[in-house]
């Protein structure tokens, strides 16, 4: 969420970014809101104050034991007036706290400006080869090798949920280890072990809410979501909290189910494990700062990284651009691994900063150690890495000619030595 106080200050500023994100966001209904409230403010106070030097007035009646009902009459007047202000300026409170929740975060200046065509590849690791006979997706390759059931999952649940089975499972659960081991034995994270259910104030806090509720699986018969990423509960973690400076940065990793409805996907990579609507991953999130933010979205995306090149998989690194980055962001940076028997790039990490907009809507703050004050730290997360596109890629990747998949070195020790599945 953004301040108000930094709207009010840098109108130009804001219109620019919303602009830039393509976003018909009508910020002068917010500013006409503030100034209304500001100016209801005032004559609050002052009918206030007239309030209580009638008070006092009044009590110095009744101690000189003078008669003070016309004091007191004179007064209801501005009693009520009181009561008629407080109504109006609780009106525009809630009124303007809706319309901040929705107004997206500032995009940053270094981020190119435009739709999706505009991402910029900042770098990229292999080359995207394919092997040297016919590639096969990985949706032939998982009905091979039956390590995936795609019609029994459908069965289960329905379309776009999908059952690991056999090497499939202990190839998902394998990453999955190596993913949590690499980054809080080498990157420096504590694991979390989140709830997968989290309440409303936790969706809102982190911006899924109320933005993206369509998106999002909800029960029936309590406020309570699924979590569409550990982004989510692992972040709500320090909600509401004042933190010491010297704790800080603070690096969580979670291993997590993620539950997706894509409603604005429908028919879009439909196919196998590239859009599902559970998927397992593991996330990165930072507590940091301010002034220390954009680096540690550089460290945050070469965690990411790591786990890719451990896993020998070529990929490239994607500057999203205005248009592109999600609503709570400032900048992001997409990892897209190469998938050879689709021919395409996949997406299996998001990393943003997200400045203190986060931190705001979920009041996380921390203690300066020099000044005593008290301010909003900055957030971060990121996939290290999300599955089952991983898989995919894995899949497409180290498959050979006679349909067998040899599994990547990083993972034998967490598949029992195991150094192929084979049919």
């Amino acid at each position: 969420m953004l301040d108000i106080r930094f709207i009010r200050e840098n109108i130009g500023l804001v219109k620019a970014s919303l602009e830039k994100r393509n976003n018909k966001f009508d910020l002068d209904e917010v500013v006409a809101i503030d100034e209304g409230r500001r100016k209801t403010l005032l004559e609050l106070d002052e009918l206030r104050r007239r309030k209580n030097e009638a008070n006092d007035a009044i009590t110095a009646l009744i101690k000189e034991k003078k008669d003070p009902k016309e004091k007191i009459a004179s007064m209801k007047g501005v009693a009520a007036k009181i009561d008629e202000f407080e109504v109006k300026l609780r009106a525009s409170d809630d009124q303007l706290s809706r319309l901040l929740m929705v107004i997206p975060n500032i995009v940053h200046e270094s981020i190119p400006v435009g739709d999706p065509k505009n991402n910029k590849v900042v770098r990229q690791w292999g080359e995207a080869k394919k092997p040297d006979f016919t590639a096969k997706p990985h949706t032939q390759i998982c009905e091979y090798l039956d390590i995936v059931d795609f019609a029994r999952g459908a069965k289960l649940t329905g379309s776009n949920f999908i059952l690991y089975k056999k090497a499939g499972a202990r190839l998902e659960r394998a990453l999955i280890n190596f993913m949590v081991d690499l980054h809080t034995s080498k990157h420096g994270y504590q694991e979390m072990w989140p709830p997968a259910l989290v309440n409303r104030a936790s969706m809102t806090g982190t911006g899924q809410l109320p933005k993206l509720e369509v998106d999002m699986y909800r029960l029936k018969d309590e406020d309570l979501f699924l979590i569409p990423t550990a982004e989510v509960p692992v972040t709500n973690i320090h909600r509401d909290e004042i933190l010491d400076e010297e704790a800080l940065p603070i690096y969580y990793t979670a291993y997590t189910p993620c539950f997706r409805r894509e409603a604005g996907s429908y028919g879009k990579d439909t196919k196998g494990l590239v859009r599902i609507h559970q998927f397992d991953k593991v996330e990165m999130v930072k507590f940091v700062k301010p002034q220390d933010s954009f680096d540690e979205l550089e460290k945050l995306v070469a965690n990411a990284e790591a786990v890719l090149q451990a896993l020998g998989l070529t990929y490239r690194v994607v500057m999203l651009a205005s248009g592109d980055i999600s609503f709570a962001a400032t900048k992001c940076y997409d990892l897209e691994a190469y998938a050879p028997g689709l021919d395409t790039w996949l997406e299996v990490s998001s990393c943003s900063n997200f400045l203190d907009f986060q931190a705001r809507r979920a009041n996380i703050r921390y203690r300066s150690k020099e000044t005593k004050k008290v301010e909003f730290v900055h957030t971060l997360n990121g996939s290290g890495v999300a599955l089952a596109r991983t898989v995919v890629a894995i899949l497409e990747n180290y498959q050979q000619k006679d349909g067998s998949v040899v599994i990547p070195d990083a993972l034998r020790p967490y598949m029992g030595g195991l150094e192929k599945i084979e049919r």
